[in-house]
């Protein structure tokens, strides 16, 4: 295929990926900020709270490895919509069992949506299959950003949804989901529709074609992938711990609930806003560089939210650290780990990060709830601190 041609088809690809990842982010956004709440009163226990963002999380990584085979079978575009249609499955299990008040079911639903936050997850590495090695961090970084609309949306949406909710006899709190549940219909048919030609098929097909020529192939670099994925995984249970605590801990501190909905808003800013600025640090920079520029601002962010947590505002300023040190540490080593693989492993690879990624996230939000009740909201994040502190002294395995 000639470069222009190429090019094209990875601006299309990117353009779709970011939409998708619009209407995807919705749900994530609504299921943060509402699902430790949603757990607290179906449970009757503020200290089962976290099993929301676990049950989330834990879901991403039972289907992180599956989506990744069917997308090396089948592509990314049959693979995107496989998750988005679990997703949408949990949302309405959510629902009904919040009305019912299965607490069971109700975390088996919010397992269900994190299929969805797989899918896009896996969007940020379909953005990488056709981008060149000089513009792979800022195209990864593009599609992450895009995920700023929905999940920022999704959070602010509770007024609104809390009204249709009443009207349509949902359950209290669920409301929200009525956007959730449109967003994913219209995710889904955009990546059955759009997602045209496949980027991880062509991808395929280039590197077939190009295997017979007098090329030079960069080497597979299994250290410093294996790094990259301790960086991804380590920064995201930090953020999991943190996050899915913070509304358990203002709402204990009597802040109303558009208060809470605001701090998750911004946090989740933090998380996607700048995403480009990182890609592009990743590409001129280093992976490397960012992925310890990222864990500099997480440090921050723990520290203040210790030495702040009884104010709202020291605690809104932290989530947004946490957001941008997670930022920097994902985009960076999501890049790391793509250009360290050899394509006949990458898609591999790029599952078991995910797997990893969302495994740690999900026992770091079982293990917060019980943190915050031990310790208190301060020493949850200083005992953060130490995950940090390893991802930084083994930053010199990703230059191997």
């Amino acid at each position: 295929m000639p470069g222009g041609d190429l090019a094209a088809v990875q601006r299309r690809t990117v353009l779709v990926l970011s939409v998708g990842q619009v209407l995807g982010g919705i749900a994530t956004g609504v299921t943060i900020s509402l699902g430790a709440l949603l757990a607290a009163e179906v449970s009757g226990s503020e200290a089962l709270s976290g099993l929301s963002t676990a049950g989330m999380t834990l879901g991403a990584a039972i289907v992180a490895v599956p989506l990744a085979s069917l997308a090396r079978r089948a592509g990314r575009r049959l693979s995107l919509a496989t998750g988005m249609i679990v997703a949408l499955v949990g949302i309405l299990t959510v629902v009904a069992a919040t009305a019912i008040g299965a607490f069971v079911l109700l975390l088996a639903g919010f397992a269900l949506i994190g299929a969805g936050q797989a899918a896009n997850l896996q969007s940020r590495f379909a953005a990488a299959d056709l981008a060149t090695e000089r513009t792979r961090g800022r195209d990864l970084s593009l599609v992450v950003w895009a995920t700023t609309v929905g999940s920022v949306l999704g959070p602010n949406l509770t007024g609104p949804g809390e009204s249709i909710g009443r009207a349509l006899g949902m359950p209290e709190l669920t409301g929200p989901y009525v956007f959730s549940i449109a967003a994913q219909l219209a995710a889904l048919a955009l990546y059955l529709v759009f997602l045209r030609p496949d980027p991880l098929r062509l991808a395929a097909q280039l590197a077939r074609e190009a295997s017979g020529q007098a090329r030079a192939r960069r080497p597979d670099r299994p250290v410093a992938a294996r790094f990259a994925i301790l960086a991804v995984a380590g920064s995201h249970a930090v953020m999991v711990a943190v996050m899915a605590m913070t509304p358990v801990h203002l709402a204990s501190h009597g802040a109303a609930l558009h208060i809470i909905g605001l701090t998750i808003s911004l946090h989740i800013a933090g998380m996607y806003a700048l995403s480009p600025v990182f890609g592009l640090l990743a590409d001129r920079v280093g992976r490397v560089a960012t992925i310890l520029l990222g864990q500099g601002i997480l440090a921050a962010s723990l520290v203040i939210a210790a030495l702040g947590q009884d104010n709202a505002l020291a605690v809104t300023i932290a989530l947004v650290l946490l957001g941008l040190g997670w930022s920097a540490a994902t985009v960076a080593g999501a890049s790391l780990l793509t250009e360290a693989s050899a394509p006949e492993v990458r898609v591999a690879r790029q599952g078991r990060s995910d797997l990893t990624m969302n495994l740690v996230g999900g026992i770091g939000a079982v293990a917060a709830g019980g943190v915050l009740a031990l310790i208190g909201y301060g020493g949850l994040a200083l005992a953060s601190l130490a995950i940090v502190a390893v991802i930084a002294a083994a930053s010199p395995l990703g230059r191997r």
